[in-house]
């Protein structure tokens, strides 16, 4: 079952980004099969959904940024080269990873080599987000990015898809900064358990239903999205 915290309810501050995320690999999940390699896998949160698969195996770095002693890593690489023969897996998964990738274009060359041909790989990445995992946050991609760097290393585009618009965008950004920022840097609020218990508790999920009563009704414009997702297989 994936955890809560990626498949949230109203009353979660990242309700529009974790759901969104959530949804758009369900979907997409049915397309891998075989054995599959979770690229920077942490704690492996959306294996369950991965049904055909016989064997996922999660692949990480023992970088700074954050802790990894409750993930579920089964190999760790250097950060240059990841330690499996050619044409070991036949489906790569690798969810709001790219961002952290310094040599990201040094990466995608060995993920190639590891995949089978005809293998497809699965990817979300953030567009348009806070800086996270500090200081291990390198870039943001535009979808024209990602095809072209992927392209160039022998795969094939299927599908590019986004996560939420322009008003969803704001909307989980404002509910962020609602959260992170009113709760525990405003002097007043931080010293009020019951009021930060309130906006937790009752404001985020009145604001993150109340936008989702109106967003059918609201002119829409993806431009400004929250996550990239590409489908691409290797030629």
């Amino acid at each position: 079952m994936v955890p809560k915290d990626y498949n949230p309810s109203f009353s979660h501050p990242l309700y529009y980004i974790r759901k969104g995320l959530y949804n758009k690999i369900s979907l997409y999940s049915r397309e891998l099969n075989g054995r599959l390699m979770d690229f920077g896998c942490g704690s492996k949160p959306y294996q369950s959904l991965f049904t055909n698969v016989t064997e996922y195996i999660g692949l990480d770095y023992a970088g700074e940024g954050h802790s990894h002693e409750q993930e579920s890593i089964d190999v760790y690489y250097d950060g240059k080269t990841i330690p499996f023969e050619n044409e070991t897996f036949d489906s790569v998964l690798s969810s709001e990873v790219f961002e952290h990738l310094f040599a990201l274009k040094q990466l995608l060359p060995e993920i190639a080599r590891v995949t089978k041909k005809g293998g497809k790989f699965l990817i979300t990445c953030p567009f348009v987000w806070e800086e996270h995992e500090i200081p291990v946050d390198y870039a943001r991609y535009t979808r024209f990015a990602l095809q072209d760097m992927l392209e160039k290393n022998g795969f094939e585009i299927e599908v590019i898809d986004k996560n939420g618009h322009f008003l969803s965008a704001l909307h989980q950004l404002f509910v962020l900064y609602i959260h992170d920022h009113w709760l525990h840097k405003v002097w007043f609020f931080s010293k009020l358990s019951l009021f930060r218990k309130l906006i937790r508790h009752i404001a985020v999920p009145l604001l993150n239903v109340a936008f989702r009563l109106l967003e059918p009704i609201l002119p829409k414009s993806d431009k400004l999205y929250l996550n990239t997702i590409v489908l691409a297989r290797k030629k």
